[in-house]
């Protein structure tokens, strides 16, 4: 019997080589779209695994160009995509990779039958559409969903590797934190969220939200970050209305460092609980992010 083959796309981020692992693990052929096939063959920033000997087949692939994206989903039955723009890139932005790139995917995947696509957006969404970044994502959603494609949404609250940054603030010795850091965040590590995304295959569910098994307050996140550097713990918080005339500014300077800076205002400013899933705590991830650090001084 043939392996089912899966399109990942995304798969040099951090969710994306976790979802790869976890395909091979279970039997799936992949085939990774990328764009730097180079990057998939070494160690990701937040710990995420070399995968390139895992994979199938390579494909590059750039969500701006949309011809690239062609004939990728040939002899596919399933595409997950975490594909979008995580940092701010001049003339780049997230209606044209996280809405028309997965667009594009989507009618390349309709063209060769693909069984199912599976899509990760935000949780909250509802409560940030009037960010770009949010806005982009639930206009692909809209597209996949009144498509014929079966389809699974899948919201996470958060990465481990999100809260990363705040580990290189506490090694500094300060971090600067955007409200009053009471609001509670389950995020969920990319081994745990990348099971919950291959188990959507077989899942009948059309949208799933998910985080980790341990929630906190901000503060808390920064704490552990802290702790793990040997520090202690020094956070000024900043007024939201801060953080709000800073975008007001930087919507004028630089529109693509607007964009990133908005969904982080707008983060800072809600609670973001899901289900909870998985066996990663947090604590554990800044130690072994902290000690992996000190091994490379």
């Amino acid at each position: 019997m043939n392996k089912q083959k899966v399109l990942v796309a995304g798969a040099s981020g951090y969710l994306g080589r976790y979802v790869v692992k976890e395909f091979v693990e279970r039997g799936y052929a992949v085939r990774a779209l990328v764009r730097n096939p180079e990057k998939l063959a070494t160690d990701g920033p937040n710990l995420e695994p070399a995968v390139s000997s895992l994979v199938d087949e390579m494909v590059r692939g750039d969500a701006t160009d949309r011809a690239s994206l062609k004939e990728v989903c040939k002899g596919v039955d399933i595409v997950f995509s975490c594909m979008g723009l995580t940092k701010p890139q001049d003339g780049v932005t997230s209606e044209e990779i996280d809405h028309l790139g997965n667009r594009a995917l989507l009618e390349d995947a309709l063209a060769h039958d693909v069984k199912k696509f599976i899509y990760i957006s935000v949780f909250n969404a509802e409560k940030m559409m009037d960010v770009d970044i949010v806005k982009a994502h639930e206009l692909f959603v809209h597209d996949l969903q009144s498509s014929a494609m079966p389809s699974t949404v899948i919201r996470p609250t958060g990465f481990f590797s999100d809260m990363g940054m705040f580990l290189a603030s506490a090694r500094s010795g300060h971090m600067f934190m955007l409200g009053d850091g009471k609001n509670h965040v389950n995020p969920i590590h990319g081994a745990d969220l990348a099971k919950v995304c291959v188990d959507a295959v077989e899942s009948s569910e059309k949208e799933i939200c998910a985080g980790g098994p341990g929630t906190y307050t901000f503060n808390e996140t920064v704490d552990m970050a802290f702790e793990a550097v040997g520090k202690n713990t020094w956070i000024t918080h900043i007024p939201m209305w801060v953080g709000d005339a800073a975008l007001f500014v930087t919507g004028f300077l630089n529109k693509p460092l607007a964009s990133i800076l908005a969904f982080a205002v707008s983060v800072s400013g809600l609670d973001n609980v899901a289900p909870a899933t998985g066996t990663h705590h947090l604590g554990d991830f800044y130690r072994e992010l902290a000690a992996k650090e000190e091994t490379k001084q």
